[in-house]
């Protein structure tokens, strides 16, 4: 329905020039509910294609085009850039504390000028106009997006992961964050470049999304808000999923789990993946060609908590030495690379193929009326799939998915691994399990190393290089540093606190893709949930423990069983190897104590915490894994 400015958003506390932006509209659309604004996204006709196009000085370019399908609509961009996230598309245009590159320094000019002709440009289109709570309904903070109205399925993107809200339920307020789209000014602005421009003040966060892949604005320009108000409160939002794992004796424990892209937080609410008939593959020797299985009879019962933006509200907390956390988002953002054909994921797969109400497809190749598959990717230019489809889900279409805040058991943190040979030493050297001190934990956290390529994003020429040979990238702090908009050691303070406060609670390092010479996908993760939940509550003697070989990986296991069957030793214990052993695996400690301690430099600044001080001295002179777990005691 149209409306003036008079109505649901005479109620909303607007700077006069982005009201007048509003004013000057030709036609202001506010959905009175959710089908109405998915109708919208099909384009005026209905569908079945529906191409969003721009007038860039003079000639109409296309960035995408959106096709109706039975279960809902599938986007596709011409682009094959314009399907990932721009790692290096964040610029910070107020005068705020940050570590991030701002707009005059990249641009050589004030965004103010740019901010007025966007605002001038909005004034001109018909626009969508649709509130969020930032951090989902319950416990989010009122917002507003400006849309263009031909770009309706943006909008739909935002408040299917941020939860359908209406001004009446919100009431009169002042916007906490606003999130205004322009595409047109990526080609006559900024190059063709994918630009986010985040202007703060202490009382309103502004999202400027110069580009339509919601991913660095709908998706993570949210969480750059609430990591901006929880910066400026005392609280983080945590980029990790969380599950609750009942064993099959009705133990319950909840993990949440951590790590830079590709670190296996998706995978964590995954079940463990059988063969045919039924064993678990465990690893793969590469340089044999051995397969290693194990039997498990009946594996735990997996009830998701978060996906992706884990809120860890103060409102929620109990004070008792354990995280309380929230899901940040009333929908998620799943990517589906990994589904290629059918029957892999069959809840997930019944859930998107037949909903309750259609759903929001992106890189999908989808058929006009025809059923969307989560299998069947567009194609890049190079006759390659799209590594980063992706579907929006409501969290209520997911199966066993909990809504109430839970306390954090064990907190894992899961790290990409390469292949680590005699031959070809390398730092895939972690083993199958570790329990860490919370100094340690923290230190993971810092460096949120990155050793293998990410789908959802594009890699810069740097990062590139530094694969290529083996190398590592650090996605931290905490591995949500990508989307934050401050200072890297006011978050490292933060992070610090947080994991001090919370001294009950299980820190441990999971690998995925490697063990020394074995390929084991996510199974290490898989398995390391299993025991875990499986012992619960129970403590962990010390007496099972032994000192890593890297201090780095704090403690290890001396045994692990399952069902009475014993993991091979020498998963725990990469060292001892025959393709790996400890010549190579010390090259591969090396290779990884040198990373960290590079990194760990920049944070040694006046502002960094005492205790924060001390953990990354210790880590700097080689402190044996005792001192870490003296400066902060393990609970086990």
């Amino acid at each position: 329905m149209s409306v003036t400015v008079t109505g649901p958003l005479a109620d909303v506390s607007l700077a006069p020039e982005v009201r007048a932006a509003l004013e000057a509209s030709p036609r202001l659309v506010i959905p009175a509910t959710r089908e109405e604004l998915y109708q919208l996204a099909l384009g005026p006709e209905g569908g079945p294609v529906f191409t969003v196009e721009y007038d860039v000085n003079g000639e109409m370019v296309p960035e995408a085009t959106v096709t109706r399908c039975r279960n809902g609509v599938a986007v596709n961009y011409p682009e094959d850039y314009m399907r990932r996230r721009d790692p290096d598309c964040m610029r910070i245009a107020d005068d705020l504390p940050t570590d991030k590159p701002r707009y005059r320094d990249v641009f050589d000019a004030e965004f103010d000028p740019t901010r007025t002709e966007t605002l001038e440009w909005l004034g001109t289109q018909e626009l969508v106009v649709v509130p969020f709570k930032a951090g989902g309904p319950r416990f989010g903070y009122p917002s507003l997006a400006i849309v263009p109205l031909n770009s309706a399925f943006f909008a739909l993107t935002l408040v299917d992961l941020q939860g359908w809200v209406t001004f009446d339920e919100i009431g009169p307020f002042t916007p906490r964050s606003i999130l205004y789209v322009a595409p047109p000014f990526r080609h006559t602005h900024f190059g063709g470049r994918q630009v986010v421009v985040h202007n703060r003040s202490t009382t309103l966060h502004e999202v400027w999304a110069y580009n339509l892949y919601p991913g660095p604005s709908a998706k993570k320009g949210v969480f750059s808000v609430l990591l901006d108000i929880g910066e400026q409160e005392g609280w983080l939002t945590a980029h990790a999923s969380s599950v609750r794992v009942t064993t099959p004796y009705e133990n319950e424990t909840v993990i949440m789990h951590e790590g830079a892209s590709g670190g296996g937080k998706s995978e964590m609410c995954q079940e463990i993946r059988r063969e045919d008939d039924g064993r678990i593959l465990v690893g793969t020797n590469v340089v044999r060609d051995e397969p290693y299985h194990i039997t498990l009879g009946e594996t735990s019962a997996l009830a998701p908590v978060t996906d992706d933006m884990t809120l860890c509200h103060p409102s929620v907390q109990k004070g008792n030495g354990r995280l309380v956390v929230a899901d940040a988002e009333d929908g998620w953002f799943v990517r589906v690379d990994n589904l290629t054909h059918y029957g892999e994921d069959p809840a997930f797969e019944k859930a998107v193929i037949q909903p309750d109400e259609p759903l929001l497809f992106l890189s999908i190749d989808g058929v006009a009326d025809a059923t969307a598959l989560p299998w069947e990717h567009t194609l890049d230019s190079n006759g390659k799939r799209c590594p980063n489809p992706r579907v929006v889900i409501p969290r209520r279409f997911v199966k066993n998915v909990i809504s109430e805040p839970k306390e954090v058991d064990v907190r894992t943190f899961g790290v990409r691994m390469p292949l680590c040979t005699r031959d070809n030493p390398t730092y895939g050297i972690m083993g199958m399990m570790h329990l860490i001190p919370p100094s340690l934990a923290w230190v993971w956290r810092l460096i949120a190393p990155r050793g293998d390529k990410n789908p959802s994003i594009g890699e810069s020429k740097d990062v590139k290089k530094a694969l290529k040979h083996g190398g590592m990238v650090a996605e931290g702090v905490g591995s949500y540093w990508p989307f934050s908009t401050g200072t890297k050691v006011a978050a490292a303070n933060l992070l610090l606190r947080q994991i001090a406060e919370n001294d009950r609670t299980r820190y441990v390092l999971t690998p995925n893709q490697h063990i020394g010479a074995y390929k084991v996908g996510f199974s290490a993760e898989w398995l390391t949930r299993e025991y875990l939940a499986r012992r619960g509550g129970g403590r962990i003697l010390r007496d099972q423990l032994t000192p890593a070989r890297c201090a780095l990986f704090g403690y290890r296991p001396k045994e692990i069983k399952l069902d009475g069957q014993q993991i091979r030793p020498t998963l725990l214990q990469p060292e001892y190897q025959s393709q790996v052993g400890v010549e190579a695996y010390d090259t591969g400690a090396k290779i990884l104590t040198d990373f960290f301690r590079a990194e760990l430099e920049q944070f040694l600044t006046d502002d960094l915490d005492p205790l924060g001080r001390r953990i990354i001295e210790l880590v700097l002179r080689g402190g044996t894994v005792e001192e870490f777990d003296e400066l902060t005691p393990m609970y086990v």
